[in-house]
């Protein structure tokens, strides 16, 4: 299997294991699967962190506020690796409550990730909500 191969089929299975975790207020495979390596920076659709402090720190956040997921996925739009290192991009479908109240949305995401010791690793986000269509 291919260098790219590998990565998105991590993609497909870890990372949305993650993220489903999280959708349903469980930090910790999100943190798992993140670089314990400066730099590491989120500009969320809601958050943003720099560093690992305000990283565990805005995960711990988005777990107390994120619940009963009831669909993740992840549309990926591009995907390339380059050595030790890897991006992606694509729209993240959610329907999960938050802060208690159901809801469903999409979030345009962009992510760069690290090989490191054996395993990729996320090291940048950036997502924000998808503009209403005009």
């Amino acid at each position: 299997m291919s260098d790219e191969k590998d990565f998105v089929n991590w993609v497909e299975t870890r990372l949305r294991d993650a993220e489903i975790a999280l959708h349903n207020g469980e930090a910790a495979p999100r943190r798992a699967i993140w670089s314990r390596h400066d730099p590491v920076t989120v500009l969320g659709a809601w958050k943003s962190a720099s560093g690992q402090q305000e990283l565990d720190d805005l995960f711990a956040l988005l777990a107390e506020s994120f619940s009963d997921c009831t669909t993740y996925s992840f549309e990926l739009t591009a995907a390339d690796v380059v050595g030790d290192m890897a991006y992606t991009v694509g729209y993240e479908h959610t329907q999960a409550s938050v802060n208690g109240k159901p809801r469903t949305y999409t979030l345009r995401a962009t992510q760069v990730y690290r090989h490191e010791d054996g395993e990729w690793k996320v090291a940048h986000r950036h997502a924000d909500t998808v503009p209403d269509a005009e």
